[in-house]
């Protein structure tokens, strides 16, 4: 009874939905990373252009890019935690 869904084709089938949906993960957080460069490079471009301060003292400087880093740290620490086991 139950030896015709250990079929070889079956087997076959299932192996080649499993490599799909790998893939398909993979290619979700290669999309994320790009998506999460992008906006962090836009959170420079804002800070040091836009708030004018490329030419700022350096504390200030590090204050406000650090501030981003610790924000994306956080987003980065809850996706993680947010994951499935």
């Amino acid at each position: 009874m139950f030896s015709s869904h250990r079929s070889p084709a079956r087997c076959c089938i299932w192996n080649l939905l499993r490599g799909f949906t790998l893939i398909e993960l993979l290619i979700v957080v290669a999309i994320i990373a790009i998506l999460a460069a992008i906006s962090f490079w836009k959170g420079a471009v804002i800070i040091l252009d836009f708030m004018a301060l490329r030419h700022a003292p350096l504390m200030w400087r590090v204050v406000s890019l650090g501030w981003m880093v610790v924000v994306w740290a956080v987003i980065a620490i809850a996706y993680i935690k947010g994951l499935p086991q």
